[in-house]
């Protein structure tokens, strides 16, 4: 045989093949086919009741999540209050020591103490106060010679400026502001100069 014939034969082989391969395809969706429709002939009321049995479960299943996402919202309140009650104890019993050094301070200065050392009394009482607020991460705005700052000044008034380098420049800060963690807890009440 000659390799023309050879390669013929071949590809009719293949088709041959291909042709069988489609029909039993073609066969398998059919009878796939067949075996839905027997399923959707099946008794309807059967299908019916399979039918409301899932739904009954989804709604089972749905009750149970919002249950259990009601409690879960319950707790986190609940924890939250507890956070917010319990930062604030905190903070004041850290308080507690400096109202300690003011009753102090009051008792020393109707006893008629030493002027001198009321002064240093009061200014240690200052700086622990002081201390106190670095580590709860408030600290104060400086202000006086800076750039006025909408976001962290509140301009009471504003005066002629002493020279034109002070121009939209703080000049005097009446209140200090202070800021917790980079966010404004007071705006400092400045002086602008104009």
């Amino acid at each position: 045989m000659s390799k023309k014939n050879k390669k013929n034969q071949n590809e009719e082989a293949k088709s041959v093949k291909d042709e069988v391969l489609n029909e039993e395809t073609v066969e398998q969706q059919t009878q796939e086919q067949v075996n839905e429709e027997e399923k959707e002939t099946e008794d309807p009321a059967q299908k019916i009741a399979d039918l409301e049995a899932a739904i009954e479960h989804e709604k089972k299943e749905y009750l149970f999540l919002m249950s259990d996402f009601e409690n879960f919202r319950r707790r986190t309140n609940k924890e939250k209050a507890e956070l917010i009650k319990n930062g604030t104890e905190s903070a004041m019993r850290d308080l507690l020591p400096v109202v300690d050094d003011l009753e102090r301070a009051l008792d020393a200065i109707n006893k008629g103490g030493d002027l001198e050392s009321l002064k240093q009394g009061v200014e240690l009482i200052y700086n622990k106060f002081i201390k106190y607020l670095e580590s709860q991460h408030v600290t104060a705005i400086d202000s006086t010679g800076k750039d006025f700052d909408t976001d962290v000044h509140e301009a009471i008034t504003m005066f002629q400026a002493p020279d034109p380098s002070m121009k939209g420049k703080v000049i005097d800060t009446t209140i200090k502001g202070y800021m917790i963690n980079d966010k404004v807890l007071r705006h400092a009440k400045v002086v602008v100069g104009s």
